[in-house]
């Protein structure tokens, strides 16, 4: 019966750290900010780019996910011309 309140205990204690872990966890919930001329970045590391997919050239809304200089995950949008445009001659 004792090894049996231990083991409920400590499961339920994984599970407590677990859900506070998730809880903390701030890089999900941050919306992208959108990108103004002169805004200082501070990127120290870029984690990864996207932008909508298109075969024509235009511009689109791209995304950059970073690390700044203090080692704080950052998310930012901004507007470029498509990948497309430089298979176009």
């Amino acid at each position: 019966m004792n090894i049996r309140t231990l083991l409920l205990t400590s499961a339920l204690a994984c599970t407590a750290f677990a859900g506070l872990a998730q809880a903390n966890d701030t890089t999900a919930a941050t919306k992208p900010v959108p990108y103004q001329y002169g805004m200082p970045l501070h990127v120290n590391k870029v984690i990864f780019m996207t932008e909508q997919p298109t075969r024509q050239c235009k511009v689109v809304t791209a995304d950059m996910k970073y690390v700044d200089n203090a080692g704080k995950p950052e998310e930012i949008t901004y507007r470029k011309m498509s990948d497309a445009c430089s298979d176009q001659n």
